[in-house]
């Protein structure tokens, strides 16, 4: 992995800020930008004070009448074991016939990366703004959460997988009856560079209006 470059400082309250930053670096990143797949992503992962940084750059996402209808859930450390031993006990529950193997493979969800952010989407239903323009916000912060991290030196991957639409697991995690997970961003450390993926052919997505 290179070395995390230096963050830099973020502008201050009224700062007026260029409406266009043309870059042939930021184009060139962004058109060779490629998750990681999980399985190909070990340990080291970003330090608390490099995560902090990386969620400070994500957080600048668009988010229509400043609500911020989003939070986070960083899994780490011990609590990756437990939270996955969580996860196979509401799974055991709902499917007893499972085999230690399967349960197994439950327990080790969130031991498969250094960490993982749970991305909580957080709309407040009662406000004029509609819920679903929250959640888009929530989900433009999933994707600005990979890019961030990628420029930081760091592989990941956003993952939903069963658990992330559970209320049983939305209740063990803290959430509330209007809250939604929009993702697990998994971050660590890249076991080998991932090849590219099949595209789609852009002009066949296109309606013009003239």
């Amino acid at each position: 992995m290179s070395k995390t470059p230096q963050f830099p400082p973020l502008p201050a309250l009224n700062d007026v800020l260029a409406a266009t930053n043309p870059s042939s670096e930021a184009l060139s990143f962004l058109a060779n930008r490629r998750s990681t797949p999980i399985k190909c992503l070990t340990a080291p992962g970003p330090d608390e004070a490099t995560l902090e940084s990386i969620l400070q750059i994500a957080s600048r996402v668009p988010d229509h009448r400043k609500l911020e209808p989003w939070r986070f859930i960083v899994i780490q450390g011990d609590a990756r074991k437990s939270t996955g031993e969580t996860l196979a006990k509401i799974k055991h529950k709902k499917c007893p016939n499972l085999s230690v193997s399967e349960l197994d493979e439950e327990k080790s969800r969130f031991t498969r990366t250094p960490v993982c952010i749970a991305v909580v989407s957080s709309p407040d239903p009662s406000h004029k703004t509609p819920v679903w323009e929250q959640e888009l916000s929530a989900g433009a912060l999933c994707m600005n959460l990979l890019l961030t991290a990628n420029a930081a030196g760091w592989a990941g991957a956003w993952l939903t997988e069963w658990y992330a639409f559970d209320a049983d697991f939305h209740a063990e995690m803290g959430l509330s009856d209007t809250e939604k997970f929009a993702g697990f961003i998994y971050l660590g450390t890249a076991m080998q560079n991932p090849p590219e993926r099949p595209r789609p052919n852009i002009s066949t997505k296109i309606k013009y209006q003239k």
